[in-house]
């Protein structure tokens, strides 16, 4: 089943990729790639790709990526949903990129399983760190940021809100929006999940139930929360 669905119209060839970008889309029929490049390559119009999607394979999304950067026509990139992981690689394809004002962008690093004995593991971590430097390269040429920067996102997992990413240069403007300065975009932020976790966890560690004599139950915290409570709290978190 195609992850893409193109739409043509007056004003030109719109493109949808919504959904996980599946490895076997691309593998299991050799045919795939071929089939989209074609699809592609029917025309060399103008075209707008709107993106929808959590990630999926980063092989496919490079695939993706280059064929949008080989195309002849002008690829607007329009994020209305969320391009995580793959599917921000293939974000960056876009001559123009913009992100609507309720989007989010993620970028982490790449992950994989590997089976076998100590010198299968070592050579499973030497082609995530090389697989890891392909994608920088995507990142490094839209945004302009230091390699060492977007290795330290990608390695804490970085969530972006389209104020953020305008900001560091990851989309080029938030929609619907009058063009303003970067620093002037509302709902501007960015965290990662070893921040939030750790944050979390602090807090949960500073706090210690209140017991009174008459009894031992746990009481309310000075700030109102129980410590049974923040306990299912870590419990959903995990």
């Amino acid at each position: 089943m195609k992850f893409w669905n193109w739409v043509k119209n007056e004003e030109g060839r719109t493109l949808y990729l919504d959904g996980y970008i599946a490895q076997e889309s691309w593998w299991d029929d050799e045919v795939s790639p071929r089939e989209f490049k074609a699809e592609l390559e029917e025309a060399d119009d103008d075209i707008t790709l709107w993106i929808n999607s959590p990630g999926g394979d980063v092989f496919a999304a490079s695939q993706i990526y280059t064929m949008l950067k080989e195309y002849k026509g002008k690829v607007t990139v329009k994020i209305d949903g969320i391009a995580a992981s793959a599917a921000s690689v293939i974000a960056m394809a876009g001559d123009k990129v913009y992100m609507s004002p309720t989007a989010m962008l993620m970028i982490h690093n790449p992950s994989t399983i590997v089976w076998g004995e100590a010198s299968d593991m070592k050579r499973g971590i030497e082609i995530l760190s090389e697989v890891k430097e392909g994608i920088i390269n995507a990142y490094e040429t839209k945004t302009g940021l230091l390699r060492n920067k977007i290795s330290q996102m990608m390695d804490r997992e970085t969530w972006m809100s389209a104020g953020k990413a305008l900001e560091l240069k990851f989309c080029d403007e938030v929609l619907y929006q009058e063009s303003v300065a970067s620093e002037n975009v509302t709902a501007s932020f960015i965290f990662d999940k070893v921040t939030v976790t750790n944050n979390f966890l602090g807090k949960f560690q500073r706090v210690k139930p209140m017991q009174s004599k008459e009894s031992k139950e746990t009481e309310p915290t000075e700030k109102g929360t129980e410590y049974k409570h923040l306990a299912k709290r870590l419990e959903l978190l995990k």
